[in-house]
Order: C-alpha cells, then sequence, then structure tokens
C-alpha cells in the first residue's frame, strides 16, 4: 500500500480516513496539524507534527491528502496545495469503492470522492476538490479547482462551476447553468441561472 500523509486534522479529516481505509489503498502515516491531538481525535493515527515539518515529513511519504474541511472559503486549501506542490508531493485522487465515477469521467489530482457520490460520463473536477458524501456532478459537468460540491449537492448536466467555489448541501444546480470563480451557493439552494465570479447565492433563481 502506498504510504499517504494527510494534512488537516478535523472532521472532514475523520470523515476522509473512512474513505481511505475503505480503499485499501492507502497506508495513514499519521496527521500533520498546526495544533496536536490525541490519537483518539485522528481515528487511532498519530499526529506527525505540523506545517513547519512538512520538508522532513514528505522525505518518508510524498503521497499527501489534504484532509483540511472547506465551508465557504477555499483559501486554507488552495494555500496548502500550492506550498505541497513547491516542496514536490505527490496528490493522489481517491475514491470511495461506495460511490460510482464512470470511466469516462476525469479527475484531477487531489480530488477526495466520499461515500455514495456519482459522477457521470464526460463529468470533471479541477485539482484539491472535494466530491462530498451523495454529491452528483451529472455527465458532461465540471468543477474547477478547489472547489467542494457538498453533501447531496446536485450538479445537473453540462453545468459548470468556477475555481474556488463552494457549493452547499442539497444545492441543486440546472442543466447547462455556468457558476463562476469563487462563489457560494448555500445549502438547498436552486440554481437555475448563471453566475457571476464572487457570487453569494442563498435562494432560488
Amino acid at each position: 500500500m502506498t504510504p499517504l500523509l494527510l494534512i488537516g486534522g478535523g472532521g472532514h479529516c475523520r470523515s476522509c480516513i473512512d474513505v481511505i481505509e475503505n480503499t485499501g489503498r492507502f497506508e495513514i502515516v499519521g496527521i500533520v496539524d498546526p495544533i496536536q491531538s490525541s490519537a483518539a481525535s485522528y481515528l487511532g493515527y498519530p499526529w506527525l507534527g505540523s506545517d513547519d515539518d512538512l520538508p522532513s515529513l514528505l522525505k518518508q511519504s510524498r503521497a499527501v491528502m489534504i484532509t483540511v474541511g472547506q465551508v465557504k472559503s477555499p483559501t486554507i486549501r488552495m494555500a496548502l496545495f500550492e506550498r505541497l506542490s513547491t516542496l514536490g508531493a505527490e496528490f493522489p485522487v481517491i475514491v470511495s469503492p461506495r460511490a460510482y465515477v464512470s470511466r469516462h469521467a476525469t479527475l484531477a489530482p487531489g480530488t477526495m470522492v466520499m461515500h455514495g457520490a456519482v459522477i457521470n460520463a464526460g463529468a470533471s473536477t479541477g485539482e484539491n476538490c472535494i466530491v462530498n458524501s451523495l454529491a452528483l456532478i451529472e455527465h458532461d459537468a465540471s468543477i474547477g479547482a478547489h472547489c467542494h460540491l457538498s453533501t447531496g449537492a446536485r450538479l445537473n448536466g453540462d453545468a459548470h462551476v468556477g475555481a474556488g467555489s463552494f457549493i452547499g448541501s442539497g444545492a441543486v444546480v440546472h442543466h447547462g447553468v455556468s457558476i463562476g470563480d469563487d462563489c457560494i451557493v448555500a445549502a438547498g439552494a436552486v440554481v437555475a441561472k448563471n453566475l457571476p465570479a464572487g457570487t453569494s447565492f442563498r435562494g432560488i433563481l
């Protein structure tokens, strides 16, 4: 199995651990986080150090997964991705065996696809994305780099989400709709028209 460092030790990390264990492809070496917690907080895996220790830790394992969550802002995940890239880290794509990803879909490095998610033919993700539990990316739809498609969100066919955007739990993006970079779509929202970059949208359009 491939040794793997996890970067970030909160609740999203624990969800990622469950997915990673279920793949049977990786050996989790431990957790890197600014604040040390007990192994129990990391489901039995050790705390290895803070971000300052990354250069030495990457000599033990080049493969990393960013397990910091993304609620609204992607800033922390983006900064980590850029720094780790500079240090020569490798970013696997990790897909839950309980998810479905078409062999005709394209997933960029660092993408995490969680339990129950569906990514259909012609769909794609950018780098460092979270496709959370039960989310859907339908045929020919795409999300840009550093996006989080949250739990139960629905991105319908040929819809497109720009880089750094957050689509909240249960939100629905209609067929063919384009959402710009750095947008926030609230939980339960329904988006039927294009949204320009930087939009924060909470209702039904």
